[in-house]
C-alpha cells in the first residue's frame, strides 16, 4: 500500500503542477462564461439588428391583416405581377416575397416563398403556420363553427406531475428537471471516463517509450505501479472537476453581481422591447407567451428542488470512480502492451464501444427509466456508470442502486486482475508487435 501511495502522490503532483493543467483549470470556467455570453450577445444582436421586410402578394384576398408585423419583421402587402416583384427582390437581400395563389383553398401547397439568397427555417415555418391556421379557420367557419368556438378549442394542456415516496405521500416532480439532471450527469461521466482513462494509457506509453519505467519497476511491483498511476489520475480528475465547479459558480455569481445581468433577464428585456414595438393584438399574444415562459421556468426551478440532489452527487462520485477505475485499468494494460499511438488504435476501439453505447442506452433509459433495457444496462459494469446516473433523478429503488454498485466493484476487480496480468509482461516488452493472441498468452503466463 505504501508503494501505491508513493506512485499516486508522484502521479498527482506531476500532473497538477503542469502548466497545461493550471491553465485549463482556470480558463475552462471563463470559456464557459464567455460561451454563454457570446450566445446571449448574438441572440440580442440578431433581435435588434436583423430586420426583414416580407412582401406578400395575396391573389386570394383571404389573408389581409393576417400577417402581423413585429419589431424585427414588417409584412407589406403589394399587388402586381409576380415576375415584377421577383426582379425588385434581387436588390434587397434581407427581404422575402410570399405569393399566395387565388386557388389556395383547393391547392394549399401552392404557397411560394422567394428570397435573394436563402430562406431561414423559422421564417418559413412562421409563414406556413399563418397560412395553415387561416385555411383551417375558413373551412371550420364554412362548416358552421364560429370563430369563438375555434378560439376556445385551442386549449393548452400542462399536466402537473407528482411522485410517490415510500410512505405513499405525493410530492411535486418535474420530468423535464429529471431529464436535464439525468442527461447532464450521464454525459459528464461519459466525457470524464473517456478523457482520464485515455490519459492513463498515454502516461504509461510515454514512460515506456522513454525507458523510465525500467528504473521505476526495479523498486516497485508492476501491480502497485499500475494502481498508483490509475488512482493518481483519478485524484487529478476529481480535483479538476471540483475546481471547475467552484470557479464556474464564482465567475457566474461575480458576473451577475457586478453587472446585474443574467441570461433570463437579458432575454426578458429583449422580449419586452419587441412587445413595445408591436401592434396591440400581437403585444397581447407576446405578453401571454412571456408569462407562460416565466411560469415554466419557475415551475422547473421549484420542481428541481424535489430531485434527490444529495443522492445524485454521492452516486456521481461513486460511479465516476467506479467507471473510471474499470476502464482505466484496461487503458493501462493497453498502454503497457504497445509502443505508439498507432498500435494502440486496434485495442482501444473495442474498449470505447461500450462507453459510446452507454450514452445511447442512457438516452433510451431516460424515456423509459423503469424499463428492462434501462435495468439491465444499469447493472452491466461496462455501461452501468452512465446509464444509472441517467436513471437516478427519476427515482431508482435502493436495492437496484446497491446491486449496480456491487456489480461495478466486482467488474473493477475483474478488469484490474486482467489488466495486471497483461501489464506485468507488457511493461518491459519492446520491439514486438502485439496481437490479441499474444495478450491471451500473457494473461495465463505463470511467473
Amino acid at each position: 500500500m505504501r508503494n501505491i501511495f508513493l506512485v499516486l502522490k508522484r502521479e498527482y503532483l506531476v500532473r497538477v503542477r503542469k502548466k497545461s493543467f493550471i491553465v485549463m483549470t482556470l480558463l475552462t470556467p471563463l470559456l464557459i462564461a464567455a460561451f454563454y455570453g457570446i450566445i446571449i450577445w448574438a441572440a440580442v444582436g440578431s433581435f435588434n439588428n436583423e430586420r426583414k421586410t416580407i412582401q406578400v402578394i395575396d391573389e386570394s384576398g383571404l389573408f389581409k391583416n393576417k400577417f402581423k408585423s413585429d419589431a424585427n419583421t414588417t409584412f407589406e402587402f403589394i399587388s402586381g405581377p409576380i415576375a415584377t416583384a421577383q426582379k425588385q427582390l434581387k436588390d434587397k437581400e434581407q427581404n422575402l416575397l410570399v405569393f399566395i395563389p387565388a386557388d389556395i383553398m383547393e391547392r394549399p401547397k401552392g404557397v411560394q416563398i422567394y428570397a435573394a439568397k436563402n430562406i431561414g427555417p423559422m421564417q418559413q415555418n412562421r409563414i406556413e403556420k399563418i397560412v395553415q391556421q387561416e385555411l383551417r379557420n375558413i373551412k371550420l367557419s364554412k362548416a358552421g363553427i364560429t370563430q369563438q368556438v375555434i378560439e376556445e378549442a385551442n386549449m393548452n394542456v400542462d399536466a402537473q406531475t407528482f411522485s410517490l415516496n415510500d410512505e405513499g405521500k405525493t410530492q411535486s416532480s418535474s420530468t423535464i428537471a429529471a431529464y436535464v439532471a439525468g442527461y447532464a450527469a450521464a454525459f459528464l461521466l461519459y466525457i470524464f471516463i473517456l478523457i482520464y482513462g485515455a490519459g492513463v494509457m498515454q502516461g504509461v506509453m510515454e514512460e515506456k517509450s522513454n525507458r523510465i519505467i525500467e528504473v521505476i519497476i526495479s523498486s516497485v511491483k508492476p501491480f502497485h505501479l499500475m494502481m498508483g498511476k490509475i488512482l493518481g489520475v483519478a485524484a487529478v480528475g476529481l480535483t479538476q472537476f471540483l475546481l471547475w465547479g467552484i470557479l464556474t459558480f464564482g465567475v457566474t455569481t461575480a458576473t451577475q453581481t457586478l453587472f446585474g445581468f443574467n441570461r433570463f433577464t437579458a432575454t426578458q428585456e429583449v422580449l419586452n422591447k419587441q412587445a413595445e414595438q408591436a401592434d396591440p393584438e400581437l403585444k397581447k399574444e407576446m405578453e401571454k407567451s412571456q408569462s407562460n415562459t416565466l411560469n415554466t421556468v419557475n415551475t422547473f426551478m421549484e420542481s428541481a428542488q424535489s430531485l434527490p440532489l444529495a443522492q445524485i452527487f454521492i452516486c456521481f462520485i461513486f460511479y465516476f470512480l467506479g467507471g473510471y477505475l474499470l476502464y482505466s485499468s484496461l487503458y493501462a494494460a493497453i498502454g503497457a502492451s504497445v509502443e505508439n499511438q498507432q498500435e494502440a488504435g486496434q485495442f482501444t476501439f473495442p474498449i470505447m464501444l461500450p462507453i459510446i453505447a452507454s450514452i445511447f442506452f442512457a438516452q433510451l433509459s431516460i424515456n423509459q427509466p423503469d424499463g428492462s433495457l434501462a435495468f439491465w444496462t444499469s447493472m452491466i459494469p461496462f455501461t452501468s456508470p452512465v446509464v444509472m446516473m441517467a436513471r437516478i433523478p427519476f427515482g431508482v429503488p435502493a436495492w437496484e442502486i446497491a446491486l449496480s454498485m456491487v456489480l461495478l466493484v466486482m467488474g473493477f476487480v475483474g478488469t484490474t486482475w486482467l489488466a495486471a496480468r497483461i501489464y506485468r509482461i507488457g511493461i518491459l516488452m519492446y520491439g514486438k508487435k502485439v496481437n490479441y493472441k499474444e495478450l491471451s498468452k500473457w494473461i495465463f503466463y505463470k511467473g
